[in-house]
């Protein structure tokens, strides 16, 4: 499993482990029941630490990514991605909806909104 980090993004370490898995998983990349490499291994291969691998792993099993057995490891559960995605779909409603209110009161125009998401989400698809 490749997982890259790097150190111009602004995101913590663990976030980019966290959401490199999750989109592996989203994506249909990794399968429910999928094993994904042990923390240490994982921490060695991308030359990170333990922890740090810890604590993406924690948040990963938090939002039911992952399942860990001890003496078995960590593998990838049975998400609904159709739930998921609709959940995030309702995080980015919440948020363009904040932007939106905010652009109409300092009289942004729509086409420097669009403009500017245009150039947030494909800077964040070059660096994954």
């Amino acid at each position: 499993m490749e997982i890259i980090i790097s150190s111009n993004r602004n995101k913590p370490i663990y976030e980019q482990i966290t959401s490199q898995i999750k989109g592996k998983i989203m994506s249909g990349e990794l399968q429910a029941g999928d094993p994904i490499p042990s923390m240490r291994a994982l921490a060695k291969s991308i030359q990170v630490s333990v922890i740090t691998v810890q604590k993406a792993y924690e948040d990963l099993q938090r939002d039911g990514f992952i399942e860990t057995t001890v003496g078995r490891g960590s593998f990838v559960s049975a998400v609904n991605q159709d739930v998921f995605q609709e959940e995030q779909l309702k995080k980015v409603d919440e948020h363009l909806m904040k932007a939106a209110e905010i652009a109409r009161a300092s009289g942004i125009k729509l086409d420097t909104m669009v403009d500017m998401l245009t150039i947030f989400y494909k800077e964040e698809n070059n660096e994954s």
